[in-house]
């Protein structure tokens, strides 16, 4: 009998030791949707005036060291690493990149192009954006109001490898029925920097 007890015992144990183990997967589980769901919901009554300088500041210059930025903006070294780590994990931040000169790499023609299409089926549309992405000479693509459906900004090395692209990859593209290319003569203004201090006044 004392020896059935103890197996009892034992067995009680191991059935406390289980759900315990299984509470703690739960809970682990749990903080992971709450952490994903707070990121995906991070919104900019969220950034703080600090949070916005980093932000201008780093786009400005992303080799910026922390103890540089911290300096800049009177913080301490921590809480400047702290708040420019938050913005990554959040998406503010999504990376760090050189900016490379086109015409000096040689790529002197730039074009926005418009193209309609006729097919928009999920298929072909699945399809587009396959090729697209898969095109280094897109630089961008955009999904429009207006005549087109889609607009996007391509570089080449002169007109008849424009030419050539435009034969080998866009007339190829599915349910496309027109394309309409507009060449830039010459380049005013060209930035990737966003207006983020204008948050400030909002």
């Amino acid at each position: 009998m004392r020896g059935i007890s103890c197996i009892s015992i034992m067995n009680e144990r191991l059935e406390i030791t289980f759900q315990v183990a299984l509470d703690l997967i739960y809970e682990m589980k749990l903080a992971s949707i709450k952490s994903t769901i707070l990121m995906d919901s991070f919104m900019i009554d969220q950034l703080d005036k600090v949070d916005i300088a980093i932000s201008d500041r780093l786009q400005r210059d992303g080799k910026l060291s922390n103890v540089k930025l911290a300096e800049q903006l009177s913080l301490s070294e921590a809480s400047c690493w702290r708040k420019q780590r938050r913005l990554e994990e959040c998406g503010v931040i999504e990376g760090y990149q050189a900016i490379l000169n086109r015409k000096k790499l040689g790529l002197g023609v730039m074009a926005f192009v418009q193209i309609s299409c006729t097919d928009h089926s999920e298929e072909a549309t699945a399809l587009f954006e396959k090729i697209i992405q898969s095109a280094p000479q897109v630089l961008s693509c955009h999904n429009t109001t207006g005549e087109a459906d889609f607009l996007l900004e391509v570089v080449a090395r002169d007109l008849d490898s424009y030419s050539r692209f435009v034969e080998k990859v866009l007339r190829k593209l599915p349910g496309v029925s027109s394309i309409r290319s507009n060449l830039s003569l010459r380049e005013l203004k060209a930035t990737h920097r966003l207006p983020v201090t204008e948050l400030l006044s909002l």
